[in-house]
């Protein structure tokens, strides 16, 4: 199954119980707090963690996912009703609506060929007003992340919130061209065991600012952790803050 932890019912569970808050997550709460009361978009949203916590902090916020399990996890969650929620893509987004728009865990990397990403970038530049700030994470290829998802390094135990434990793990297959093919797996306490696929994208910090400069963006910075480290001596991130011209 391609992305099953975002559109199987069971596997979106996992993943919510897996990905609490984090590093990440006070890193782009405290980058959308630059903007007071700001119109936000939260694209690629996924069960709406940061989403609910950006309207909680008293901004404007949409979330956008095509996944709609993973909106329905949302949409289930306190505080839901602060948000408007949309299940598509970038390709719905009105012109000029939002001060910030926000690809968080890694979404970016799922966008694989050259022209997909340049038409995602083209929607974020026309949803936000001149002006307007994006923000997102995307792995440094040089950091070689790939390298540890395999059965061993990977492996871990997550418990969901009835107590259930499923066991997981990550195996990549194979590493060419910036692209690496990927399979999560997941065996629950009852014995069923699910697959999830992906191919995701590592594109190195020249190809980030080719693209964004392409689709009207001017880089501010882009950062290598969470702690504003410089790339490659961070958490093997490349954390990006660009303005739409």
């Amino acid at each position: 199954m391609r992305h099953g932890e975002f559109r199987h019912p069971r596997l979106v569970a996992v993943y919510d119980a897996e990905c609490s808050w984090g590093r990440d997550d006070d890193w782009f709460l405290a980058v959308v707090g630059g903007t007071p009361a700001a119109r936000v978009l939260d694209l690629g949203c996924g069960t709406g963690r940061l989403t609910l916590a950006l309207a909680a902090a008293g901004h404007t916020v949409a979330g956008v996912d095509p996944a709609g399990a993973s909106l329905d996890a949302a949409r289930a969650k306190p505080g839901a009703e602060r948000v408007t929620w949309i299940e598509g893509t970038s390709a719905v987004l009105a012109d000029r609506v939002f001060d910030v728009a926000v690809l968080t865990s890694h979404v970016a990397q799922f966008f694989v060929a050259d022209d997909e990403w340049a038409r995602t970038l083209a929607d974020l530049a026309r949803a936000l007003v001149p002006g307007g700030l994006l923000a997102f994470d995307t792995r440094d290829p040089a950091d070689r992340r790939w390298e540890r998802w395999n059965p061993v390094e990977s492996r871990r135990r997550v418990v969901l919130p009835g107590g259930e434990v499923v066991r997981a793990w990550t195996r990549a297959h194979a590493a060419a061209g910036g692209r690496v093919d990927l399979t999560h797996h997941y065996r629950f306490g009852d014995g069923e065991e699910l697959l999830s696929s992906a191919t995701l994208r590592f594109r190195t910090e020249q190809e980030l600012r080719g693209s964004l400069r392409a689709a009207g963006f001017a880089v501010q910075r882009i950062d290598g952790g969470w702690g504003g480290e410089p790339v490659g001596r961070g958490d093997g991130e490349f954390l990006v803050l660009a303005q739409r011209q």
